[in-house]
């Protein structure tokens, strides 16, 4: 919502406040000010200029020489480029020395040989959005209204002195939608009255019921439609300072009928629609809903088809209007608009709702009646409109409103006392306060046996609840003076659990290797739900999905992370290392809500190392995340309980695929995405992982012991092994410490061959082996023994010893 703070001045006094000073207060009583825009920052000598003489550039067919009395003793002559400029018109002129939006400087210069004292501006390059610019001088310049004097100040006629808020409401706060919501709002924090504008007008004899008929066949959808005849208009421009505030609003203007119901939106936050009486042509309306295939063009241009449940304004046989969202083109108002139907009504919020989402259609109108308008206004904003249109449009208001109203307006009645709002916010707001802070808001109220019994105000479709009255008084109090205090517990608040502590490690190390973290989405297709997952478990389907990719809780972490992969590298990022924390949703527990794990996923692809000059380029490879796992069980306390052994899962290369182990028990999986998965996901080698995350850190550790540097050295040999190809490492590893005592400390692969010298179907593993005793100095001959029964064991289960 923008809010004009000259227009807004019209309603209560904020003279003596400073903009910033204003938006401070309106922020920290509970409505964001997200900008204050003073809209002449920066802009200076800009004036009304009158074009007296307007000749084509002898030698630029798109230029035209002007002569502009600006009003100084002798006309200048200007350089404009403009379609629309004319002899005879008043426009808007930056002279020499005038800065514009941007901090450009209007200087004298020369055009094609012809000298140019200024500029003839548009109303963009005065900043306007080119959104809110009338479309008759959206691609040129700006002609000012013919009574403007030359060397008035332009500023003031544009509305351009003046400064705008903008405020960020919350879905609750619908009442500060309008000029007066944001006036009440205001005057509280000030502790200021409320000016309400005027609606009196003169009627003429003639009864507008005589004209019109209604007959509303939806009242559940529609208890009150209000509607005011206005005839003898004249439809033209409206005037300078009405257009001026629309566009502050961010309302582009049309014609006077049309903007004094945008005007008045924007001023009571109750939409209106106006209607050409004659394009009407049956003298009714009828509000029904719509028949199955109903068509009707709207005012943007748009056929849009209906179906039964959307509701519809008629002229008793055919739509003229989409209820609460849209007008039709076949009523509108137009040029040689002689008589104009004013519509004020009430529609239910869920039933606009619900249309303006299945047709696609948001509106100004449509955003307000879906969050409730004040029933109490509906009326008075169409009188407002009708006095309006006789002061603007020359109109001639028949007397009375054409009505139907079954629309329930009683406020809502809110009891609360004293003692429940002192409780609720810790603190003693003495009763005298609670009692001027209601006044100042204008809430009727009264005390009676300690209580307050306030009757809500209509506009404050918010206020149901004695909690709301709670917020009210603590944000008009003011938030800061509520004292801070901790809570009193057994416990530290704000600490961490020792598994959150654990997960913030694991966050941490992923991010110190390399890798970035991805969020993703839980939901999936049901084809992708259970791809790559560690356990599976029947799926949990949406009753009603967005779409068919996202109607299945996920059972794996990595589908999602493989697209993100894809994403990027389709972008041009070569080298993608993506990792996710998140929960998988596994079958149906036993409160009949799926159960939640949490796992931890990676997908790495391109050079693992960056490929410097001092570096050459290495490419991501199984090792390299086995790596990455690894240090993480290290960091987790883990590492001694943690191995691998060979795996395969479907999407995965059947060699380069491992389990990763916990106590025997299988927690995750490592491997290479198979060459047919990488070529359907347009991918080069990519290498993923997927732990259960819940497992690890529910996992009983140790805690970390200091364990001194050992004073003795430490002695090592070499065992170089022929086995056959199928035997895996882990198994010799296994049967090396199996066999070895205390005094191994590290077991190291430092070499395998396959090739010439070398049986057919036969390896060569070669081990590097660590002896160390942190009490005393090793002997060879305690090294030997105990390496020739690591031998003796290999040789036992067929392994081959190498010279």
């Amino acid at each position: 919502m923008k809010v004009s703070l000259n227009w807004l001045s019209e309603y209560v006094d904020i003279e003596g406040v400073e903009p910033a000073e204003l938006a401070e207060k309106i922020t920290r009583s509970g409505i964001e000010v997200d900008a204050v825009d003073n809209r002449s920052e920066g802009l200076k000598n800009i004036v009304v200029g009158h074009v007296l003489e307007c000749n084509q550039h002898p030698q630029a067919d798109k230029l035209n020489i002007c002569v502009v009395d600006v009003g100084e003793e002798e006309p200048s002559q200007i350089i404009c480029g403009a379609p629309n400029v004319a002899a005879g018109q008043k426009v808007i002129v930056a002279r020499p020395g005038a800065r514009l939006p941007g901090g450009m400087k209007i200087k004298k210069a020369k055009l094609r040989g012809e000298e140019s004292h200024g500029m003839i501006c548009s109303l963009q390059e005065l900043g306007f959005d080119g959104k809110v610019v009338p479309k008759a001088y959206a691609s040129g310049i700006y002609v000012l209204p013919e009574e403007s004097r030359p060397g008035q100040d332009a500023l003031g006629l544009l509305g351009l002195n003046d400064t705008v808020l903008e405020l960020d409401l919350t879905p609750n706060r619908s009442d500060a939608l309008s000029m007066l919501g944001v006036a009440y709002e205001t005057a509280a924090i000030l502790s200021k009255e409320v000016t309400l504008p005027e609606t009196a007008h003169d009627e003429a004899a003639v009864p507008a019921s005589d004209l019109l008929g209604l007959r509303i066949e939806s009242p559940e959808a529609n208890p009150l439609y209000a509607a005011k005849v206005v005839r003898n208009v004249t439809v033209g421009e409206s005037p300078e300072w009405l257009k001026a505030r629309l566009m502050a609003a961010g309302v582009r203007p049309h014609n006077n009928i049309v903007d004094i119901t945008n005007y008045v939106l924007m001023e009571y936050g109750q939409p209106l629609h106006a209607f050409d009486y004659d394009r009407l042509g049956t003298k009714e309306i009828a509000v029904r809903h719509a028949a199955k295939g109903e068509v009707i063009e709207t005012l943007d241009g748009t056929e849009r088809s209906l179906e039964p449940h959307h509701l519809v304004i008629t002229n008793g046989r055919e739509p003229v209007a989409i209820a609460g969202v849209m007008g039709g083109a076949n009523s509108e108002v137009h040029d040689g608009t002689t008589t104009v139907v004013i519509e004020a009504a009430y529609f239910s919020p869920a039933s606009v709702r619900k249309t303006s989402r299945e047709l696609g259609l948001r509106s100004d109108a449509s955003t307000r009646f879906e969050k409730g308008v004040d029933p109490n206004r509906v009326v008075e904003a169409g009188e407002r409109a009708a006095a309006l249109m006789a002061e603007l449009a020359g109109g001639e208001v028949l007397s009375g409103t054409v009505l139907f109203d079954e629309l329930d307006k009683e406020p809502k009645r809110v009891a609360v006392s004293p003692d429940f709002i002192n409780e609720r916010l810790g603190m003693k707001i003495p009763f005298e306060e609670m009692e001027e802070i209601l006044k100042r808001l204008k809430f009727p109220y009264e005390a009676v046996n300690g209580q307050f019994i306030i009757d809500a105000p209509t506009r404050r479709v918010d206020i149901t609840i004695p909690e709301d009255i709670v917020e009210e008084i603590a944000r008009l109090y003011g938030y800061d003076e509520i004292p801070a205090t901790l809570p009193v517990t057994e416990s530290i608040p704000g600490g961490l659990s020792p598994y959150q502590e654990k997960r913030r490690t694991v966050r941490r190390y992923l991010e110190g290797a390399g890798l970035y973290q991805a969020i993703t989405y839980s939901l999936t297709s049901e084809s992708e739900s259970q791809k790559f997952a560690l356990e599976t478990a029947p799926v949990t389907r949406l009753l009603m999905p967005m779409s068919e990719d996202r109607s299945t809780l996920r059972q794996s972490l990595l589908p999602h992370l493989l697209a993100a992969v894809t994403y990027n590298t389709a972008r041009q990022t070569s080298s993608v290392a993506l990792y996710e924390v998140g929960s998988v949703f596994l079958g149906e527990g036993e409160d009949g809500l799926p159960t939640e794990v949490e796992h931890v996923a990676g997908a790495i692809t391109g050079d693992w190392s960056g490929g410097g000059w001092q570096e050459g380029h290495k490419q991501v490879d199984f090792y390299s995340v086995k790596g990455v796992v690894e240090e993480l069980a290290a960091k987790l306390g883990l590492s001694e309980n943690l191995s691998f052994r060979k795996g395969e899962m479907d999407g995965l290369h059947p060699g380069r695929t491992a389990d990763v182990l916990l106590n025997g028990q299988q927690v995750g999986v490592i491997g290479q995405l198979h060459p047919s998965e990488q070529k359907a996901r347009d991918l080069k080698e990519t290498i993923v992982f997927e732990l259960n995350l819940q497992r690890l850190l529910n996992e009983d550790t140790e805690p970390l012991l200091y364990t001194p540097v050992p004073k003795f050295p430490s002695i090592s040999r070499d065992i170089a092994l022929v086995v056959p190809k199928a035997v895996e490492a882990a198994t010799l590893e296994n049967t090396i410490r199996a066999n070895a005592g205390s005094m191994l400390k590290e077991v190291r692969i430092f070499d395998v061959y396959e090739g010439e010298r070398m049986e057919e179907g036969m390896k060569s593993i070669a081990f590097s082996l660590t002896y160390l005793d942190p009490e005393r100095t090793l002997t060879d001959e305690e090294v030997t023994e105990a390496h020739n029964r690591i031998v003796a064991a290999l040789e036992a289960e067929g392994a081959q010893t190498r010279n």
